[in-house]
């Protein structure tokens, strides 16, 4: 350095080794050090534990340094920094965390030094409101004082028998060599970023911030997303959120998230964090610390909820945490529920003539807060409390004849709506299904001068994994009753692919023999090379691109996508010798039978599993026009959960095999119809 940093910290001898760890990971002694107290320092009086401790207790006079330019730094505690910084300020490094524990330090001779051992009545000083709680929750016979001072001495005033023993920060005592003080160290949840060190400069400053990049940990933070999936359907999310769900490391996806979307995505980096009513798959503490050290690790991180993030979805709380313990966030937009049920139900929320004015409520704090003055109320969570949202604005005068709709599932193929006046839903029993969303107003009166649609559109309930070739059939309820697993330890595909040399050519039936049977072949430290001296066949556009994704361009495309077809294609060509065909565990053996007929020698092997769903949702099929069944494993699933296909549908299928196998069990030619060409023949 040309001239030496002039550095700002307290006169603590913790503050003063926190500044000689920054200079030392920076390989550097060039700074001028000055040293003051804080407001904090010169008033120990004031108890840390009444919770109204301004946030820069401790900084305030150190930042006047930095924004009056008599200094070029400060050296912090990053848990001690105020959220957010005063402006002008920025923080131009972070370094990696020494230790993020807290430890106990008994004064010397107490004969007990563990937490949960200490007597009733033991006395232990703490500086923190979340140590406090933390020391309750493991052991409630314990009195709490607060504690000021440096940590000498706060361990002093714990020796002369002030207190039996206090909680420190682990990092520091590490720091001030005071290690061997420590009796226990405590299983409590600190601060992320406590045993961490933040340099704080004046903004703008790029002399410095190229000068402490070199130690600035958050280069290698990842960022966080919070993406709103849309009110349900899958067609209603964005662009830009499917790109990054693509892209991410890991997802933390909530609850009313639709299965076509997740069912693209790899299992390994989907995380469930749910909540429904009274039951929480993880506490929003916890997921808040969850997508923090995914981020700590940096991955490229999700946070995935119905609706848009930022309306009654706890993404404020998100922002302020993740952004506080100084990682990226970005929020994607969603289409809220609150939009699309308006547009869906034909609903205005606004109308020039009734209604300026809407609210958005959440129907959980009802009972704290007043019905808004607004001419429109939209009521969240509210579907079991809806009889005492009438009452209460009838009771602060809204008009009991006042209409109101309750739309269930919006957005969904299932979507239903009822209509009812406030005095209805008071005077009559009526039991709802949630989710629902609750819009009160005059403007609800509009939905029956609405044009009703001319020409509805029909529902179509695809079964299989793709639904892009059924999407000129109808709307498209997608609920997928075939599951596709790799098999553990595969050692029959693993030996077939040790012995490629012995096949003259390979069929692949399906994009999920194309994709195991690769994933197995890189495993094996192989790559399509291996295939170079044999005839590739596929069936189907989807196997043939699903092939392209690994360079190869099938020599044979079965141009009748059924196993007559396949058969034909070897017999009108004159194919002779060994065929290898990876399957599925429930392909049947038409083909392989077929080729052996017309003199083929013909080894299958099992590249993957296809399973039911473990829970496969169930659809109300009264809603549905047209069945869609793309293999005979589709077929006995759906018979397993519904227990018969119902008449009057209109039945698609995908290829001769299901539509035979359909045939089988005695379903009419007239109530079916197959189309030209397939997905997937085996799966």
């Amino acid at each position: 350095m040309e001239n030496k940093l002039i550095v700002v910290s307290r006169q603590s001898n913790l503050a003063i080794k926190q500044v000689e760890e920054v200079f030392n990971l920076l390989g550097s002694d060039e700074y001028e050090l000055i040293t003051l107290t804080s407001f904090g320092d010169n008033h120990k009086d004031i108890s840390l534990l009444d919770g109204n401790i301004r946030p820069d207790f401790f900084t305030k006079e150190l930042d006047d340094m930095i924004l009056d330019e008599d200094a070029d730094i400060a050296i912090h505690s990053a848990k001690d920094l105020p959220y957010p910084l005063p402006e002008g300020l920025e923080i131009i490094a972070l370094t990696q965390r020494l230790d993020n524990s807290d430890s106990l330090v008994c004064r010397e001779g107490l004969s007990v030094t563990k937490l949960q051992e200490l007597a009733v009545g033991t006395i232990i000083g703490t500086s923190s409101v979340k140590r406090k709680q933390e020391l309750e929750s493991l052991n409630p016979n314990l009195t709490l004082k607060g504690i000021r001072g440096t940590i000498e001495e706060r361990i002093r005033q714990t020796d002369n028998g002030d207190y039996d023993a206090v909680v420190v920060a682990t990092c520091a005592l590490k720091r001030l060599g005071l290690e061997y003080r420590i009796s226990e160290i405590l299983p409590f949840k600190t601060h992320p970023l406590q045993g961490a060190l933040a340099v704080v400069a004046k903004s703008g400053r790029k002399d410095l911030i190229e000068i402490f990049n070199k130690i600035d940990i958050r280069v290698n933070f990842g960022k966080v997303y919070l993406i709103g999936a849309g009110p349900g359907n899958a067609d209603l999310m964005t662009i830009k959120g499917r790109k990054v769900l693509d892209e991410a490391d890991v997802i933390y996806y909530d609850d009313l998230i639709d299965k076509s979307v997740m069912s693209t995505l790899k299992e390994s980096k989907l995380i469930y964090v749910g909540k429904r009513k009274n039951v929480h798959a993880k506490e929003q503490s916890d997921i808040n610390l969850l997508m923090l050290n995914s981020a700590f690790e940096g991955k490229t991180v999700v946070r995935l909820k119905g609706g848009d993030p930022m309306i009654f979805a706890h993404g404020g709380e998100e922002v302020e945490f993740l952004q506080s313990n100084l990682i990226n966030v970005e929020v994607i937009p969603g289409i809220s529920t609150v939009n699309a049920v308006a547009s869906l139900c034909k609903i205005p929320l606004t109308h020039r003539e009734i209604a300026s004015s809407v609210a958005i409520v959440s129907g959980h704090a009802l009972y704290g807060l007043q019905v808004p003055k607004a001419d429109t109320l939209v009521f969240y969570m509210a579907g079991t409390r809806i009889k005492a949202i009438a009452e209460k604005m009838i009771g602060q005068g809204w008009d009991e004849n006042t209409p109101v709709a309750l739309i269930y599932n919006v957005s969904m193929p299932d979507q239903k709506e009822f209509f009812y006046t406030l005095n209805n839903i008071i005077e009559e029993e009526i039991q709802f299904p949630t989710p629902i969303i609750i819009i009160i107003g005059k403007v609800v009166n509009l939905r029956f001068k609405a044009a009703k649609e001319i020409h509805p559109q029909k529902k179509v309930l695809v079964t299989g994994l793709d639904i892009q070739p059924y999407k000129h059939l109808g709307q498209v309820v997608h609920t997928p009753l075939i599951d596709i697993q790799p098999l553990e330890n595969n050692e029959e595909l693993i030996l077939a692919i040790n012995r490629m040399d012995e096949f003259d050519h390979i069929l692949f039936t399906s994009r999920n023999a194309v994709h195991y049977f690769f994933t197995q072949l890189i495993k094996q430290g192989k790559d399509s090379r291996s295939l170079q001296h044999m005839k590739v066949f596929s069936i189907g556009n989807t196997t043939s691109n699903e092939l392209l994704k690994y360079g190869i361009i099938a020599d044979f495309k079965a141009q009748i996508e059924d196993s007559e077809g396949v058969v034909q294609l070897f017999k009108d060509n004159d194919i002779k010798g060994c065929v290898l065909v990876p399957r599925s565990d429930l392909a049947l053996e038409i083909i392989p039978r077929g080729l052996r007929e017309i003199g083929l020698s013909v080894v299958s092997v099992i590249a993957y599993r296809n399973t039911k769903p473990i829970q496969p949702e169930k659809v109300d099929l009264t809603l549905i026009d047209t069945l869609v069944f793309t293999s005979p494993s589709g077929v006995d699933n759906f018979l397993d959960v519904y227990g018969k296909i119902p008449l009057n549908r209109r039945i698609v299928v995908r290829g001769r095999t299901t539509y035979n196998y359909l045939l089988g069990l005695n379903y009419s030619q007239g109530q079916m119809e197959m189309l030209d060409t397939f997905q997937n023949m085996s799966s």
